[in-house]
């Protein structure tokens, strides 16, 4: 099972390398099985037990992009594993630019963890399969170092997941798109992890604000 933990807007560098020392401790030997997306103020130099990865990155190795985070700087800590498609970016970019960033990712063999999630007009207008693959019809999903999270939008930062029938509905459609490992992430928690990993085709979850505090994420990787 693979365990991310997105931490968006939160952590310092201090507060995040205290994270970071008690999961190393915690975990004891490297596992890229779980991976930790801290903010990019907060990237540690320091070898981590866990793959480190990046929230957010301009498709470029560096250059004239102000307020952008490019391909040397992500070198600089170690870091070979980016989020792609979280929808609260998808709100500040379009299409043709994840895509953009999709292939720079590839090209440098980088992990991606690439999300999709319909919102509920799409959900309540039965468009959710549809919709889903328009999303990932601009990507190569047979890249071998690819993760898709399912993320409904409706389930982001509203304590409210996703209906496991749904979950279940979905991961099954995709996983004959693709062989690439299937996350389920929108309000994970500890009261509804154990029945999200149970459904079949489930490698994992990508988690927001309940795993914030370092402890609760390794409660609910531990299960």
């Amino acid at each position: 099972m693979i365990f991310a933990a997105n931490l968006k807007c939160n952590h310092t560098r201090a507060s995040f390398k205290n994270y970071a020392d008690i999961l190393n401790k915690t975990m004891g030997a490297k596992c890229d099985d779980i991976i930790v997306f801290p903010p990019s103020i907060a990237f540690l130099e320091s070898q981590t037990n866990f793959i480190q990865g990046a929230q957010n990155f301009y498709p470029c190795i560096n250059g004239a992009f102000t307020g952008e985070l490019g391909k040397e700087h992500l070198d600089e800590f170690g870091i070979k594993c980016v989020l792609i498609g979280h929808s609260e970016r998808r709100n500040l970019g379009d299409e043709a630019f994840i895509k953009a960033k999709f292939d720079f990712a590839k090209e440098y063999c980088f992990k991606i963890v690439f999300c999709i999630g319909e919102d509920l007009k799409i959900k309540n207008s039965g468009k959710t399969l549809e919709f889903l693959k328009s999303q990932l019809d601009i990507i190569d999903l047979k890249y071998e170092n690819l993760i898709i999270a399912y993320e409904p939008i409706y389930s982001i930062g509203t304590g409210v997941s996703a209906n496991t029938k749904d979950i279940s509905s979905v991961l099954n459609y995709l996983a004959t798109l693709t062989q690439a490992p299937l996350l389920y992430g929108g309000s994970v928690n500890e009261n509804n992890i154990k029945e999200i990993l149970s459904i079949e085709e489930c490698g994992g979850v990508l988690i927001g604000s309940a795993a914030l505090k370092v402890e609760n994420f390794i409660k609910l990787i531990k299960g």
